[in-house]
């Protein structure tokens, strides 16, 4: 979530949402708060989020229903996270692309607290997984009226939905805990990886310039295969591992088939 009051110098220097503008209540990391919010937009009950015990555990790893369509990685935003984002964006342009040829559907993210819900629009409007959207939900409408305009105007009509924001404040007032306050900071963040329409892996984080091609996977290769663990989630934990920031917390959970 990483939200900030201040005025960035620039965007790579400073991604976050300015403190003036509209914050949702931050969901709990819980697949099963997950599952409802895109339930509840429109999303085929044949399709739920599971959570990922391990990425080398292959016994562990059975239990994830497969193919896997997208993974959200709930992590702390560390010193280190931050140090490869910059040098990152820093070279990178304003993505600006949109229609329906667009490779990848990516969402900037210019509401506080929200994060969450911009992973989960990810995972649904990429891939395969658009497939599983009900004709007219609130859902399909959003990415229908998304799939012709430019970043910032699409970042605006996430902003302005009041479909969104009733799921939202509905899923995020579940869960095992106690939500806290729309005003309360915050440092867990969410990046949604996925395979879209081109085959290849793409980190999808609306605190970013743009989504980022992570390499190409092959037809039977899903967001669980051993590439696509390697160029993301694995590549993230080893810079984090290498830069013996202590503790490592993060969750990962996949979106695939429902148990039911």
């Amino acid at each position: 979530m990483a939200d900030s009051s201040g005025t960035p110098d620039s965007f790579a220097d400073n991604p976050d949402v300015p403190g003036n503008k509209k914050r949702f209540v931050p969901l709990e990391n819980n697949p099963e708060v997950m599952t409802s919010l895109l339930h509840r937009l429109g999303l085929s009950q044949t399709l739920s989020f599971h959570d990922v015990y391990s990425i080398t555990d292959a016994d562990l790893l059975a239990f994830v229903p497969r193919p896997s369509y997208a993974l959200l990685l709930v992590f702390p935003v560390s010193s280190t996270y931050e140090k490869f984002r910059r040098a990152e964006d820093s070279s990178l342009s304003d993505y600006d692309g949109s229609g329906p040829n667009e490779p990848v559907m990516w969402f900037k993210q210019t509401i506080g607290n929200a994060c969450g819900l911009i992973g989960l629009l990810h995972g649904a409007s990429n891939g395969p997984v658009k497939g599983f959207i009900t004709p007219g939900s609130d859902l399909a409408v959003l990415l229908e009226q998304a799939i012709p305009l430019a970043p910032l105007k699409r970042a605006d009509l996430l902003y302005e939905s009041k479909a969104l924001e009733s799921a939202h404040a509905s899923a995020a007032a579940k869960g095992d805990t106690s939500a806290p306050d729309a005003e309360e900071k915050v440092d867990l963040h969410y990046v949604c990886f996925a395979k879209a329409d081109d085959g290849a892996l793409w980190e999808l984080d609306g605190r970013r310039k743009g989504p980022l091609r992570r390499g190409g996977l092959g037809d039977e290769e899903d967001v669980l295969s051993e590439r696509a663990l390697e160029l993301g989630v694995r590549a993230f934990l080893k810079r984090e591992e290498g830069a013996g920031g202590g503790e490592l917390r993060f969750s990962l959970v996949s979106l695939g088939r429902s148990f039911d």
